[in-house]
């Protein structure tokens, strides 16, 4: 199994996996409020030119989504009958690459096996809401930040004190 990035061609699937995905959650999650005709024209003219789409690809086909706008994980799917076997983490693991500052979501509230995924994977409950979205349905906002010490190495910044020891042994 391999990660992308997404091409304008691998649309239909794409969309093909969010529907299939969506559908197999229900009761868990809402089903989508969109018809499936509805749903390919949001990808194919608003998501696709507007975010960072990654896919997880098996045998030549896609069988895992991550939708990034800045740092948000907008989307994150996988193909019913896939999951269980990483490409959900490989996928955070992905977005964690490409923003290394940190990164937010919204999942629905009663979806308990996504909750218990983002945990596992570091995320922490930062908001919550009581249906403010499409499908009036409660969601949680989630949070990663990356450890103290990838940060500093990002930012190149120096922990002061320590950089005062330092220079005080001299």
């Amino acid at each position: 199994m391999g990660i992308r990035r997404a091409r304008r061609e691998d649309v239909d699937e794409v969309v093909g996996v969010w529907l299939r995905s969506r559908r197999a959650s229900v009761p868990a999650i809402p089903p989508p409020v969109h018809s499936e005709d509805e749903v390919h024209a949001w990808f194919e003219e608003v998501v696709f030119p507007q975010s960072e789409i990654w896919v997880a690809e098996h045998a030549g086909l896609v069988v895992g989504v991550l939708v990034l706008e800045h740092e948000w994980v907008d989307q994150l799917y996988v193909e019913p009958g896939h999951t269980g076997r990483g490409i959900g983490s490989r996928l955070v693991a992905e977005a964690k690459r490409r923003r290394p500052g940190g990164l937010r979501l919204w999942t629905f509230a009663a979806n308990d096996g996504a909750r218990r995924f983002y945990e596992r994977h570091g995320f922490v409950v930062t908001g919550s809401t009581t249906g403010d979205n499409e499908e009036g349905a409660p969601d949680v906002r989630y949070e990663w930040s990356p450890p103290r010490r990838t940060l500093r190495r990002l930012s190149g910044s120096v922990n002061p004190a320590g950089a005062r020891r330092r220079a005080q042994r001299r």
